[in-house]
């Protein structure tokens, strides 16, 4: 499974990247072209999360693409966010709602394929992680990175808040944790929200458990603050370079230490 990528850390922090991967598994020619198949990539999100190694987070990424399958879909299908637009479990439009596939879209038998490949191999690599270092600490934070375009008008209304927490309302994670992350993102002086467009996605609600030792929580980024956006995406813009400076990095590294110091239980 070389798509599947874990590095092993001994602190009590799981870092989940189930939107950063570009690779199609074979697909590219079904799909109306391989660029509109990566155009919602969370792109480079593992790269403006690399100093998390070093602080003993475990990193646990995809190099799937979310249009091959969604690692943060419910893998019965079923919504996340009843009556609003979304995509599915094996997408079949852009988040623009252009569709992805030239012919052929993938019928029931194919999903289940690719839950079988790729979806539930992601799931447990995630949950021997969470396993392993809650037998260790007694208590593990999974947090769920994620990153999407400012203006999605399908999605959502007007400009995405930089910093968009999810905790399902709060029930994936203590009030602490959710305090923290917020306040911090609050101080930065860039716009933030929680528990708004995105609430958190299958994997804050699924391993999300605080009462069992495993607290979950999802960072939606809104993409300008690490890479330019330009006003309309193209083939020949899209997309941008990652900023080898981006002014979010601190903020993100303060959210990552303040989130370790919640989970070795520091005040």
């Amino acid at each position: 499974m070389d798509w599947l990528r874990v590095h092993r850390g001994d602190a009590p922090l799981v870092i989940a990247f189930p939107h950063g991967g570009t690779e199609l598994a074979g697909l590219d020619e079904r799909f109306v072209s391989p660029w509109h198949a990566q155009i919602d990539t969370d792109w480079w999100i593992t790269d403006l999360y690399a100093f998390a190694a070093d602080m003993g987070a475990t990193l646990v990424a995809t190099d799937i693409s979310r249009s091959v399958i969604d690692m943060n879909r419910d893998p019965s299908g079923a919504s996340l966010y009843p009556g609003q637009a979304t995509t599915e479990l094996c997408p079949t439009t852009t988040f623009d709602g252009e569709p992805l596939y030239r012919f052929d879209l993938p019928d029931e038998a194919e999903i289940m394929q690719r839950l079988n490949l790729y979806h539930r191999p992601y799931h447990e690599a995630l949950t021997a992680e969470l396993d392993r270092l809650r037998a260790a600490h007694g208590k593990v934070v999974l947090y769920d990175a994620h990153s999407i375009r400012s203006h999605v008008p399908r999605l959502f209304d007007g400009e995405l808040p930089q910093f968009n927490i999810g905790t399902n309302g709060g029930a994936t994670c203590a009030p602490e944790l959710e305090t923290i992350a917020a306040n911090i993102c609050a101080a930065s002086g860039h716009s933030h929200v929680v528990n708004g467009r995105f609430k958190g996605g299958w994997t804050t609600r699924h391993y999300g458990h605080p009462d069992e030792g495993t607290h979950a929580i999802q960072m939606e980024l809104a993409q300008r603050g690490y890479m330019a956006e330009p006003a309309a995406i193209t083939h020949a813009n899209w997309p941008t370079p990652l900023d080898p400076n981006p002014t979010i990095r601190p903020v993100l590294e303060q959210v990552i230490a303040a989130t370790l110091d919640f989970a070795k239980g520091r005040p």
